[in-house]
């Protein structure tokens, strides 16, 4: 992949993520695409604020943030948080 075809696929991703940063910002988080792998399948995320402490986001993380990019950006097989609570 390309750096302009990464920052393309970011771009993409960044978009699918504003269906759930409302809800995130109404608990005073958001979220923040840090890289995708060179095969284009895997994104990696930051919680920020509220959301990197909160026992939540590992359900917000299937329920809101997979959901969301899968659905809006084809190809896209794995979502890793490199911060916030490791899941049990």
């Amino acid at each position: 992949m390309t750096a302009q075809e990464k920052s393309v696929l970011i771009q993409l991703i960044d978009a699918a993520l504003d269906d759930v940063r409302p809800h995130l910002a109404a608990d005073g988080g958001d979220v923040q695409v840090v890289d995708v792998t060179d095969d284009g399948k895997t994104v990696k995320v930051k919680w920020i604020g509220n959301c990197e402490s909160c026992f939540m986001s590992i359900m917000t993380m299937k329920a809101g943030i997979e959901r969301s990019i899968k659905n809006k950006v084809p190809g896209i097989l794995n979502i890793e948080a490199i911060n916030g609570i490791e899941p049990i």
